[in-house]
């Protein structure tokens, strides 16, 4: 059966073309710096967002009815990898995401729980084989069910952070199984809402514990695949452990877990914190954590993640320079965790709303390589710090003076004289790149 008749295999037209359900930018086989656009960019499906997301938000109910919605539950998860793999066909998508919850439903035991995960796995791994489609990362969910109300890891209830552990093994088992690159940890609810009821030592303790638990029971299983954390800021929690990327990498190095872990950043909870996307990216990428993407887009208007389509080039530009500075993704790539307005009822939205992300960062691929060949922002950045080249600077590098000479070099200056930042014009730089 097919769900998206109305679609033929979505193909690049170039720039020129007014066929709004084709390619203008994304070129999968363009060759960008010596590697496939496809292989730059490694786009993925986002299974809870295309295919389970009702079109709920803070103030209205599901409006997006989709037509496995009738079914019965475990014939709607059928249903929905039969569509979900279709779609990806027809957008030339080689991965996928997913949460447990998205792919099987809960049941009353967590015994029948993980029956209905085998049971759909079964599908999705055939599908996986007869179309070359990958697993990008698997996770579990573990922030929706009411018995997570005081977090996972972060419970106080030790009978929910028992749970929580199961989750992750079985959602570890799947990935395994499926051949996934990663397995990314979302906190959700890994954080508190007052202090006054809260033991925030143990909870992070815990926390660390859990995230140790995964990593021991990955190398018991021969799971190769690269753990990450994403971080996440504010929702829904009032303060949630994961906050940003320094957060994050505070936490990791506490516990001796950041040789571990690498980030998985996404857009709209990098604005969330009060940060650029850039700012995450180029924090993870020099501490040696860039690892994969989550591409969206918050609305600045609004205070909580509204998970958008990507449609700003500048922001992918900065994006995709940040990914080829750090070498490029290796186990990650850029999952598209967005999703459709309530507003865009129609199927055919989904494919207008992947397109248009696509080509934002395809587009972005090639300016930033641009840029990187060029060399714009390096020879600029390498001119304003040659002072550290040379003399007082070098010394001061290379950690050959002391505090007291400095001060006597600092003596001797009778002016000190800054150079311009020159902002302006590299953004002018930029946007003529853009253009």
């Amino acid at each position: 059966m097919a769900f998206f008749s109305k679609v033929e295999k979505i193909k690049f037209e170039g720039k020129d073309s007014k066929n709004l359900l084709s390619f203008r930018h994304y070129n999968p086989e363009e060759v960008i710096m010596g590697k496939k656009m496809k292989d730059h960019l490694k786009f993925a499906m986002s299974y809870w967002h295309t295919l389970t997301a009702g079109g709920n938000d803070p103030f209205g109910d599901a409006t997006l009815i989709r037509e496995w919605d009738n079914l019965l539950p475990m014939e709607k998860a059928k249903a929905r990898v039969k569509a979900g793999f279709e779609f990806m066909e027809k957008l030339g998508l080689e991965y996928f995401c997913f949460h447990d919850k998205d792919i099987a439903p809960e049941a009353d035991t967590l015994e029948e729980y993980f029956k209905n995960l085998d049971e759909i796995v079964d599908l999705i791994e055939s599908e996986m084989k007869r179309t070359g489609i990958k697993l990008l990362w698997g996770t579990s969910n573990m922030f929706s069910n009411p018995r997570f109300l005081h977090g996972a890891g972060t419970s106080c209830n030790a009978d929910v952070f028992a749970w929580a552990a199961a989750q992750v093994k079985n959602a570890l088992d799947i990935t395994k199984r499926l051949d996934g690159q990663g397995y990314v940890f979302w906190g959700g609810r890994e954080g508190y809402e007052t202090l006054l009821n809260t033991d925030m030592k143990l909870e992070l303790d815990n926390l660390a514990r859990l995230l140790t638990l995964a990593t021991e029971y990955a190398d018991e299983i021969g799971f190769e695949g690269q753990f990450y954390i994403e971080p996440k800021p504010k929702e829904p929690t009032k303060h949630q452990y994961d906050f940003d990327v320094a957060t994050v990498m505070n936490f990791l190095r506490t516990y001796n877990l950041d040789k571990k872990f690498k980030m998985n950043i996404e857009a709209n909870h990098a604005t969330l914190a009060g940060h650029t996307f850039q700012h995450e990216l180029r924090l993870a990428r020099i501490n040696g954590m860039f690892g994969s993407i989550d591409a969206n887009k918050g609305d600045l208007l609004l205070g909580w993640d509204t998970d958008q389509f990507p449609t700003d080039v500048y922001d992918a530009t900065l994006a995709m320079y940040e990914t080829l500075m750090a070498g490029g993704f290796t186990t990650g790539g850029l999952n598209f965790d967005a999703k459709v307005r309530r507003a865009s009822t129609d199927t055919l939205d989904l494919f207008y709303a992947y397109i248009g992300g696509m080509d934002t960062f395809a587009k972005g691929l090639k300016v930033a390589a641009k840029l990187i060949e060029d060399k714009v922002f390096e020879n600029f950045i390498e001119k304003r710090y040659e002072s550290y080249t040379r003399g007082v600077g070098k010394d001061i590098v290379e950690g050959k003076v002391t505090l007291k000479e400095l001060a006597e070099y600092a003596l001797t200056l009778k002016d000190v004289k800054n150079d311009s930042g020159r902002q302006e014009m590299l953004e002018n730089i930029l946007n003529n790149y853009i253009y």
